[in-house]
């Protein structure tokens, strides 16, 4: 079973950057899709980027696209996400996830993702 420990948040002012990271235990972590996912106070949990077990295949939706890039390194166990030209909008929890496999009609729904981390929290201030 794989577990996941998020870090790298903090407080941040806008048009910053910030670099979240996600720490997976387990010997198979090369197999699971990973994913990005935030919360913020009042709102629903929303998609913010996912790569492919491998690493080839990235997805984001239009909202960080050009701003956030999700990468991954196997040999490490590790997750990333580079966030950048931070608004406050971006201001949230963010949330390390992970599945078995990726596909693309399942990786921006939460509900699909089965490993979770605690949440690194983010504020971007104006």
């Amino acid at each position: 079973q794989v577990q996941l420990v998020e870090s790298g948040g903090g407080l941040v002012q806008a048009g910053g950057s910030l670099r979240l990271s996600c720490s997976a235990s387990g010997r198979t972590f090369s197999a699971y899709g990973m994913g990005w996912f935030r919360q913020a106070p009042g709102k629903e949990r929303e998609f913010v980027a996912a790569i492919s077990g491998r690493g080839d295949s990235t997805h984001y939706p239009d909202s960080v696209k050009g701003r956030f890039t999700i990468s991954r390194d196997n040999a490490k166990n590790m997750v990333y996400l580079q966030m950048n030209s931070l608004k406050p909008e971006d201001t949230a929890v963010y949330y390390c996830a992970g599945r078995l496999g990726y596909y693309l009609d399942l990786i921006e729904r939460e509900s699909a993702y089965t490993l979770w981390g605690q949440g690194t929290q983010v504020t971007v201030s104006s």
